[in-house]
């Protein structure tokens, strides 16, 4: 009895070494995929949601096959899988280095594209729906970065299948920046800094011409002026408020409580 449980003992070690001694390439259930099947099956984790098997599939397909088209397609899809999977840094990282490898590529304008939709929508998520929070009031720095981006792809590309949105976005980020300068300067005049609030709505007008958010800027400008006892300046700021919106907001009680300009991307 003592030498069959000994036999077993060792049979049971035997077994377990065995299994330690297996490499990951011999238990790696993609070791002999083909590149197809390996995007195959990436696609499919994509589409169902699992962006970081997707992701593991495509580095594989890109470190096991790195000289065809496969790998290209690859390192996009890896680009686009982080942005979905909410990883703006590593989508980021992602979208550079292909653009960096690969800057005559067909579909590099996607790229470029994808980066202006990364920092976009930086930060968006279930509380800012719930909260209503509007997007002027974040950190603009992603706001400009993704201006930068979708710039550069309809200045490049104009004939490129996303310029046309990326123009619809331009448009709105110009107006959130715009919007942003007057909720400094807004901030700056509740506080009776007169003389930076005028400032900073004058850069907002200045930077950002034809902007919706120049009626604010103007409005800011027109108060401030008049705090600081500077009747022309005022006077000037009040001309300007009237021919650029002769039914101003600003002249009839103030802002009404629509929806937002802002909330057409939500």
């Amino acid at each position: 009895m003592q030498k069959q449980m000994l036999k077993l003992t060792y049979i049971a070690l035997a077994f377990l070494l065995s299994a330690c001694s297996l490499t990951p390439d011999q238990i790696d259930e993609t070791k002999n995929w083909s590149p197809s099947k390996l995007y195959s099956e990436a696609r499919d984790e994509m589409s169902a949601g699992d962006f970081t098997k997707a992701i593991s599939h495509f580095e594989k397909l890109e470190s096991r096959y790195p000289f065809g088209t496969y790998a290209q397609q690859a390192q996009m899809e890896i680009a686009y899988a982080y942005y979905r999977q909410g990883d703006q840094p590593q989508a980021l990282a992602a979208v550079e280095r292909f653009i960096k490898l690969h800057p005559d590529h067909a579909n590099v304008d996607y790229m470029y594209y994808l980066r202006g939709l990364i920092n976009f929508n930086d930060k968006k998520s279930i509380f800012d729906f719930v909260s209503s929070q509007d997007p002027t009031e974040r950190d603009p720095k992603a706001a400009r970065e993704a201006f930068d981006a979708f710039k550069q792809l309809t200045e490049r590309f104009p004939d490129s299948k996303y310029t046309p949105d990326a123009a619809a976005r331009l448009a709105y980020l110009v107006n959130a920046m715009a919007q942003y300068d007057v909720h400094v300067a807004s901030y700056y005049y509740r506080r009776g800094a007169y003389l930076a609030a005028a400032n900073r709505a004058q850069a907002a007008v200045k930077n950002y011409p034809g902007a919706p958010a120049a009626e604010g800027a103007l409005y800011v400008m027109m108060k401030s002026y008049e705090a600081l006892n500077l009747p022309q300046l005022r006077d000037d700021a009040e001309r300007v408020l009237k021919t650029n919106f002769p039914n101003s907001i600003y002249f009839s009680g103030g802002p009404k409580k629509d929806v937002p300009w802002w909330q057409i991307w939500n």
